[in-house]
């Protein structure tokens, strides 16, 4: 790639006409990025067709519509008696048809006296709807009549964000789009080309079959996408053999295995077993140890990283454990901490939050040796942070973390063991292509004792019902989890905000307690804490999915999904299982709408009629849609920009066999690999 070309892709947003640091900052919330390059691999979710027509009367409610408009009057808006009241354009289409324009933001009368002047034609597209009168609440767009062709005849709509509009977006991407040409002028590679020319159109859609995962240019796409992916696997794969980066196998010197199962409660189960045999080969060998364990909610995954940190405290080195939130470190912390001091290993947790003396203590402690086990979240490759002999890096929920993220830690050590750890299962078809750099192993059985989560479906009408049955079960000691998709009233969406159904249940459980992405960490985690406390009396948490990976509360014993419908199999799966955490009988609900459809209806029989996340991997893999609300993207695995994993099977083994058939890794590769951040996952 051209060193113009490349320089471009990388320039910072702000740098772009119209929208400086601010809006870079928005998009970087959106995009999670801020490059040019980061804004063309957003593409857009699909179409808006904007019909031009003459006689409001052949279009109905709810079409979007382009329309002549003759401005006839204005009717300022205010409030009167404590009630809002609307600015208003009364207009008249081409067959004298009337159609009001409403604008609700009251102090722009001067603005839309500019903009709509009285006499004269405008072009007006927006969303009609009849309140009885034909209206159009704050159009999308207003052009003079020589400027009609500014109003497209397909929009593009894109995924966004607060303060991002889709103006905001169609003009940064008319910028982009309008610069590329001089930068690939002279790029002699001609897949560098044909790259640029498929995101165009993807970018432009002219229909909404443009969009689709079989369109001609989305399967270009997502191809390069997954050869930028199995390439940097099968680069990994090769650096790992490499005699360079061998390295010494270290000696045992003490014997603490034997203390740490008789520090188990439980025993193991056959499954936890074999993976633990797996992970004790690997770390007797010269190559680096890249291990994925994928294990079903509940499997006892974590049991397994302590069981290898231990092994590998045996040979006097240290063992990270990096958590995606502080929330869950401080679980892990409270889980592994209790049996490290039975069998004499200090362990200890570091995180954002410690600051001063108690910091500077950790890091002396780890940089001496003395931690043989440190739990923590990206504190612990902060550049200050020093391990005596880093031999094993456990990464829990590792697809919450970049590559670059995780090679940071590695370099903490010298060739250090990895072992991530997943708790979505990746359906058996797809998890050698996905995880190709990594050997898998499986833990499939649940820990004696537990037992299977009872699941049912009811329909949003009987709630009421519901909650009289909480009641009782809550008198009884339950605790129940009550997860809504949304945190705010929407009026394009039917959900239940969380907030709506937070005051509704706060009036039946006054203790009730509420948790979502947006509010402040410290007071989420609070929240939280009290929650999972046995003596406190929060009995129910209303909340998101923030809740889906990582809270261990085993006195939850209930949880209701409300418009289930709207999730995929496997972030209902992941919900499911916060709750059957104990010993005690666990019920999960699943609260449907009112307009649910016979797909959704089947998806959620998938759930009342297994536990197996396997198995509900590969339902979901086959039954999933595109363009749903939510649940779209599959939770827990790989989130690319154009592999859609249920369209694109075939992709994969093709992109796989490509990458490992290539003697060399060319140009076009390596710039695949740059522009899809498929960096090498071990370095040579």
């Amino acid at each position: 790639m051209r060193r113009e070309l490349f320089e471009f892709l990388n320039t910072d947003l702000q740098f772009i006409k119209g929208v400086g640091p601010v809006l870079a900052t928005r998009f970087n919330d959106v995009l999670g990025g801020r490059r040019v390059l980061d804004f063309m691999l957003h593409t857009p979710a699909y179409i808006r067709a904007r019909g031009v027509t003459e006689n409001v009367a052949d279009a109905t409610a709810g079409d979007i519509i382009t329309i002549p408009l003759l401005v006839k009057s204005h009717k300022a808006g205010g409030t009167f008696r404590g009630h809002r009241r609307p600015t208003q354009i009364t207009c008249a289409d081409k067959m004298g048809n009337t159609v009001i324009l409403q604008f609700f933001n009251v102090n722009f009368l001067d603005y839309w006296l500019k903009k709509l002047p009285i006499g004269q034609w405008r072009m007006v597209s927006g969303k009609l709807e009849r309140t009885p009168r034909p209206t159009i609440n704050h159009p999308d767009f207003i052009e003079e009549m020589q400027n009609a062709n500014k109003i497209p005849s397909v929009q593009a709509i894109y995924p966004a964000g607060e303060g991002l509009t889709q103006k905001t977006f169609a003009n940064v991407r008319d910028q982009i789009f309008n610069l590329l040409p001089d930068k690939i002028t002279g790029e002699s590679n001609a897949n560098v080309r044909e790259f640029f020319d498929a995101l165009q159109h993807v970018h432009y859609p002219e229909s909404a079959d443009d969009l689709m995962p079989n369109s001609t240019y989305v399967v270009k796409l997502a191809y390069w996408e997954l050869l930028a992916h199995q390439s940097a696997i099968v680069i990994s794969r090769r650096n790992r053999a490499d005699v360079h980066n061998r390295r010494t196998v270290r000696p045992k010197k003490y014997y603490l295995m034997e203390k740490f199962y008789s520090a188990l409660p439980f025993s193991m189960t056959g499954a936890q077993k074999r993976a633990l045999d797996e992970i004790f080969n690997d770390m007797t060998r010269d190559v680096p140890m890249m291990r994925l364990v994928q294990g079903d909610v509940g499997s006892g995954k974590t049991i397994v990283a302590l069981a290898a940190a231990v092994k590998m405290a045996e040979t006097g080195a240290q063992t990270t454990l990096l958590a995606p939130t502080d929330t869950l470190a401080q679980q892990h912390y409270a889980k592994i901490g209790s049996v490290c001091e039975k069998i004499g290993i200090v362990c200890d947790i570091l995180t954002g939050r410690d600051k001063g003396t108690a910091r500077r203590e950790k890091l002396v402690s780890l940089r001496s040796g003395r931690t043989k086990i440190v739990v923590g979240t990206h504190a612990l490759f902060s550049e200050d942070v020093e391990y005596k002999d880093l031999g094993l890096v456990i990464v829990d929920e590792q697809h919450r973390f970049g590559v670059s993220q995780r090679e940071a830690l590695r370099t903490k050590g010298n060739n250090p063991d990895l072992l991530a750890l997943s708790a979505t299962p990746i359906p058996r078809t797809l998890s050698m292509t996905i995880y190709g750099d990594m050997d898998v192993s499986i833990i499939n059985e649940k820990p004696a004792g537990r037992l299977p989560i009872i699941t049912t479906k009811l329909p949003i009408t009987r709630v009421n019902e519901l909650t009289e049955r909480l009641k009782l079960q809550i008198n009884a000691g339950a605790k129940v989890f009550w997860v809504c998709p949304l945190v705010a009233e929407s009026d394009v969406s039917d959900l239940t905000a969380v907030n709506e159904r937070y005051d509704w249940l706060k009036k039946i459980f006054p203790t009730a307690g509420l948790v979502h992405g947006q509010m402040d960490k410290k007071q989420r985690d609070a929240v939280m804490a009290r929650f999972a406390d046995d003596n406190s009396d929060m009995k129910i948490l209303v909340a998101t999915t923030v809740i889906e990976v990582g809270i261990d509360v085993p006195r939850a014993t209930i949880i209701v999904i409300e418009n289930a419908e709207r999730f995929g199999l496997a972030a209902l799966h992941q919900l499911r299982g916060r709750v059957g955490r104990g010993n005690l009988q666990s019920y999960c609900i699943l609260l449907y709408g009112r307009n649910i459809s016979d797909i959704g209806l089947k998806r959620l029989d998938v759930l009342t009629e297994t536990d197996d996340g396997f198995a509900i991997a590969e339902q979901d893999l086959i039954m999933r849609g595109t363009g749903e609300l939510l649940g779209t993207r599959q939770s827990g695995w790989i989130n690319y920009h154009f592999v859609d994993y249920a369209r694109h099977r075939d992709l994969f083994k093709l992109a796989a066999n490509a990458a490992r058939d290539m003697i060399d890794v060319d140009v076009w590769t390596r710039d695949l690999m740059f522009i899809f951040d498929r960096g090498v996952i071990i370095s040579a």
